[in-house]
């Protein structure tokens, strides 16, 4: 009995060691990126921690909202190989796929509107247009912020149209709040990547739920108002939304909260493994019959619709409009509350170590 409480005892300060040296891989992983630079390609890309410019995100094409940092597509292929490692620690395997396949998908709307063109449909004007919002894999753009480090703050931003990643660093936790993903089109409509759909289970799992919910449940969950044409907490906008919408999770039965969870965790386990357990085991303990889900627009896809999913310790939006009104454009985010660019944490870390 001694020999299996001292087992026990040690494999719990070896899983606390591991906790606490959790951020140490990516730190590594960070800096030999970093370490295959060039003096005038760290210049581009490093940054002072506290600078302003850290706070300011967008999800807009390179072409409307230039960015801070250096361009992948300007980075050698050795430093690109370093920096797929980097998304990798950061982000699950299913986080890493989507987070790539926005950047391709950014060649493909490319090739649509070019097909569209060459087969008469669209005008001259409106093909350069389109051109001059330069989507392209390769315009999005790296930013490192302070000296990756276990034991000081430090930051990395990676960004560009329909994507916007901000990870922030206390020297041991991380948080990536505010976390932006968008697809154009959502559904690839035609061409030879027809029917491609980047952030399907968004969608999917959304639908599956609001049409799980009995006729009662969906008077509370839908909204009689219009479908926004964003989401509420756009980069323009602070986290604004303080009220509590839609249908609380502690009305539903247990294969309603199935389908609920699974929603959620489409989101959170976006992040590396580490980071989204915890994120929602954050969101349980808090109680997740505090969450609450709203419903805007359409029952059907390829219309537009929006649903909103809040709870005391974080938000999630997704909507679907498209410039044509049909349902074909998301633009999705997840906020960790109070923890925007690791404002929670560093606050903690501020007030626990010596400046």
């Amino acid at each position: 009995m001694k020999i299996l409480f001292k087992v026990l005892i040690l494999s719990l300060i070896v899983t606390l060691k591991g906790f606490c040296q959790a951020n140490q891989p990516l730190v590594q992983t960070v800096n030999s990126f970093l370490n295959t630079l060039s003096a005038d390609e760290m210049k581009k890309t490093v940054y002072d921690f506290n600078d302003s410019l850290r706070y300011k995100w967008t999800n807009l094409p390179v072409g409307l909202m230039p960015r801070p940092g250096i361009a992948y597509g300007s980075l050698s292929d050795k430093s690109r190989l370093a920096f797929h490692r980097v998304l990798s620690a950061m982000l699950s395997s299913q986080g890493y796929l989507k987070t790539t396949s926005i950047m391709a998908l950014d060649d493909i709307l490319n090739s649509l509107y070019q097909q569209s063109f060459d087969e008469g449909k669209i005008d001259q004007k409106l093909l350069k247009r389109m051109q001059d919002f330069k989507w392209a894999y390769g315009n999005y753009f790296v930013s490192i912020w302070g000296k990756p480090d276990t034991k000081a703050p430090w930051g990395l931003n990676f960004g560009g149209h329909h994507m916007a990643l901000s990870l922030t660093s206390d020297g041991k936790n991380i948080t990536m709040s505010p976390y932006f993903i968008g697809t154009d089109p959502s559904e690839v409509k035609f061409g030879k990547y027809s029917g491609l759909r980047v952030l399907s289970k968004e969608e999917d799992y959304g639908f599956m739920f609001i049409n799980s919910l009995t006729d009662a449940q969906k008077a509370v969950a839908i909204l009689k108002q219009d479908v926004p044409k964003d989401i509420i907490t756009s980069p323009q906008a602070k986290q604004r939304i303080e009220g509590y919408y839609g249908i609380a999770a502690k009305e539903l039965n247990e294969t309603q909260m199935t389908i609920f969870k699974l929603l959620i965790q489409e989101y959170t386990h976006n992040f590396e493994h580490e980071k989204a357990h915890q994120l929602m085991e954050k969101i349980m303990k808090s109680g997740i019959e505090k969450v609450y889900f709203a419903w805007i627009g359409s029952l059907d896809n390829n219309k537009p619709h929006y649903y909103i999913i809040h709870g005391p310790d974080f938000l999630i939006e997704y909507d679907n409009v498209g410039f044509q009104n049909d349902g074909n454009h998301i633009h999705a985010i997840l906020r960790e509350k109070g923890n925007d660019f690791g404002a929670d944490i560093l606050r903690q870390h501020y007030k626990t170590s010596k400046h």
